[in-house]
């Protein structure tokens, strides 16, 4: 494995170089407005400024909780450049889920908007930051609420000198909390300009690349991958405030010319079915479609090359632990069901239970080793130290490697059903689900069985067809293709899916409500 050199020691040196070497090279376009590099420099400069003299210094905290928007990337490199720590919230949190976040993190400051105002009413006032900076207006008054705008006035953004080495963490990112309460994954520098610079050594990424910013920032992909990735390579990124309605994100692709698109599973399924105008077809200039967050269905992977047939779509794999890319398809070599091999600095391998590395195409636990695994989980040693030993990380997933070093995931850890001792992998029933035309997702769980340990029970949104599913048609279809003991013994249609914010189903929701008995067969 080569030792990785890395040319800048945090975010702020990156807007500096990209200041100097193109400062009236558009960076952001949000909507009519852009921003140059050099614009940008220039608001973060105030904004830390702004930071500073209401109290954040280095190694102090700083939540954002906003929806897209320049403002996010202006708050997250202005806490950077002063060696504060960012933490990225999640915005579909209720007040609850946000008082433990905001307290565990101990953060300091709190920059929001106004339709976060109850959300955050709701979090006991003990556990709020001592400032909330606001985006766009101030739905309250008093001594610890602030303007942001206040905070980009300020024009003396220098002598702030307190800055972040490579091994500072960068930033903490609050897991989902799928194993009880949220853990706070940190993330240095080293490890996100790791992840950054190995997808650009694989994908042949420069500044003449534009991205588009449709996911929530807040998410590890997102943040990453569409976010700091081209800030890194000084390339424009297109903001969106949302992935509704989904032919603004069409138009802007084609008006901003979008080269590269990163999305999840549920869009490409989307995309491969919608029927496109044809000046979108002909006039985009998409050379890459990334596909991240979830497994992607073979089928959606096959309409989709058919549609475009001048865009690569890469599927990867990665998780928050490991900043988060892991695995990536090649663009001279894509294998349809497999995320590909490792990034050239990364070391993944299969392995039991003792952590002994298994034989090629043996299905075991993946575990991960090179610069991208995290720091740690915040304020928690023991789950650190369960998650990571000797430097590899357990990441949970289930998978295999080929003869050529492709690795493919077969499943959540956790998601394994073992029925009557027979091991079920619920991702190889959805394989099989979601290919059928009037199966638009689906979600295969275990439910406790006294006889049999767990049964596979399948979750199914339906296609919008003309005709309704017919589960006597869908089992017999899963009989021609699977093995009686892997065929659901229950299948439930759903109206639409328990969905997070990138999209993936959330199968905790289904299998906990499925166990308390909520769909009775």
């Amino acid at each position: 494995m080569k030792v990785a050199k890395y040319r800048f020691k945090n975010f702020y040196e990156v807007l500096e170089a990209n200041a100097e070497r193109f400062p009236k090279r558009p960076i952001i376009f949000e909507g009519s407005s852009k921003l140059s590099n050099l614009e940008l420099k220039e608001l973060v400069d105030s904004f830390a400024r702004y930071l500073n003299l209401i109290g954040v210094g280095k190694g102090d905290k700083v939540a954002i909780l906003l929806g897209n928007c320049k403002e996010y990337l202006i708050s997250f490199l202005a806490a950077g450049k002063l060696g504060a720590v960012p933490v990225p919230v999640n915005t579909f949190l209720k007040s609850s889920e946000l008082a433990y976040i905001l307290e565990h993190s101990e953060a300091k400051v709190l920059i929001t908007e106004p339709k976060f105002r109850y959300a955050i009413e709701g979090v006991p006032t003990a556990s709020r930051p001592a400032k909330t900076v606001w985006v766009g207006g101030m739905p309250v008054s008093g001594d610890s609420n602030l303007p942001f705008e206040e905070g980009l006035s300020i024009k003396d953004g220098k002598g702030l000198e307190d800055r972040a080495e490579l091994e500072d963490t960068a930033v903490i990112l609050y897991t989902s909390g799928t194993t009880g309460k949220p853990k706070g994954v940190m993330l240095s520098y080293k490890n996100l300009f790791s992840n950054i610079e190995n997808i650009v050594a694989v994908g042949n990424l420069s500044h003449r690349d534009r991205f588009i910013v449709y996911l929530p920032m807040f998410h590890t992909f997102t943040l990453t991958a569409t976010v700091l990735l081209p800030l890194y390579l000084a390339s424009p990124m297109v903001i969106v405030k949302s992935i509704r309605p989904f032919s603004n994100i069409f138009k802007q692709v084609l008006l901003k010319r979008v080269s590269v698109f990163m999305g999840v599973p549920e869009v490409y399924n989307a995309l491969a079915k919608a029927k496109l105008p044809w000046y979108f077809m002909w006039f985009n200039r998409i050379r890459y479609f990334i596909s991240g967050g979830a497994p992607l269905p073979k089928a959606t992977f096959e309409k989709m090359q058919a549609k475009f047939k001048r865009a690569k779509l890469l599927e990867g794999y990665g998780l928050s632990e490991c900043s988060p890319v892991v695995c990536v398809n090649r663009p001279q070599k894509i294998k349809a069901l497999s995320v590909g091999p490792p990034l050239p600095d990364y070391e993944v391998k299969v392995v039991d239970e003792e952590l002994v590395e298994l034989p090629t195409k043996s299905v075991g636990e993946i575990i991960v080793r090179g610069d991208c695994v995290m720091q740690g989980y915040y304020k928690n040693p023991y789950e650190t130290e369960n998650t990571i030993i000797n430097g590899w990380l357990k990441t949970g997933d289930m998978g295999y490697l080929d003869e050529e070093g492709y690795l493919y995931i077969v499943d959540r850890k956790k998601d394994l059903i073992i029925y009557k001792g027979i091991n079920v992998y619920p991702r190889e029933i959805e394989e099989h689900l979601n290919a059928h035309p009037k199966v638009e997702i689906s979600a295969v769980v275990g439910k406790k069985d006294e006889q049999h340990g767990e049964v596979p029970v399948a979750f199914i949104k339906e296609a919008q067809e003309e005709e309704h599913l017919d589960i006597a048609e869908l089992r017999a279809y899963l009989r021609e293709r699977l093995a009686d003991y892997k065929i659901p013994k229950q299948f439930v249609i759903l109206k639409e899916m328990p969905l997070n914010a990138t999209g993936k189903v959330l199968k905790r929701v289904l299998r906990d409500r499925l166990n308390a008995g909520e769909w009775k067969t």
